[in-house]
């Protein structure tokens, strides 16, 4: 039996909210068995009182939960390599089209939770557009980006104290291979487990400020 893979066209959907006077753009992915629409809840939790257009960006890959809700994934471990691929082209097209339908303004952050976190790595790395920070919550640096780490801007790494998915062990790992890449790195360590945590949602908030301001 011989495996073969064919490239082929898909849609996708995002989420938009940029108001008339943006200063600034916040791109979010969302975490397996999530959407679009609860990420960009959490975007605006985010991005409350600030004067920032948000983006949330739906796994391309989507399927029903127990209780019929759709949802989405952005990967498995199966063709890995081609839905890399196909993930940061998307991405690429979906700012392309934010750029030309309402504008791009920078500071230009990528914000991931979970298993979104990879994509906004990935965003910041590969997407061929200039970016000012990432807000990693919950998930850590993939392998395909640890070699191009150099090139990421300032990153805010949140984890709960109570997080079975992503500890501190994981936590260390993700700095060291930062650090050593000259990147700035923060870490917010907040008491609960894999969610956004208030303490956490303030924390991101202000280092959207911090990059509004510089």
């Amino acid at each position: 039996m011989d495996i073969r893979t064919i490239s082929t066209g898909t849609h996708g959907r995002y989420l938009v909210g940029i108001p008339e006077q943006s200063r600034g753009t916040l791109v979010g992915f969302h975490g397996y068995q999530e959407n679009a629409a609860i990420m960009f809840d959490v975007l605006k939790r985010v991005a409350e009182g600030r004067a920032i257009g948000i983006v949330s960006v739906q796994g391309l890959h989507r399927f029903y939960t127990r209780s019929n809700d759709v949802v989405a994934s952005w990967m498995t471990r199966e063709d890995r390599d081609h839905a890399v691929a196909d993930n940061v082209a998307y991405v690429a097209n979906v700012l392309t089209a934010i750029a030309d339908e309402d504008g791009i303004t920078r500071p230009l952050i990528y914000a991931g939770f979970s298993q979104g976190v990879a994509m906004a790595y990935r965003a910041a790395a590969l997407a061929q557009r200039p970016c000012d920070g990432v807000i990693a919550l919950a998930g850590d640096v993939p392998p395909d980006i640890a070699p191009l780490a150099s090139s990421l801007p300032r990153v805010l790494i949140g984890r709960g104290t109570e997080d079975k998915w992503y500890d501190d062990e994981k936590a260390g790992k993700d700095r060291s291979v930062l650090q050593q890449a000259g990147v700035n790195v923060t870490e917010h360590v907040f008491t609960g487990g894999h969610l956004w945590a208030p303490e956490f949602v303030a924390q991101a908030g202000q280092f959207i400020d911090e990059r509004l301001l510089s």
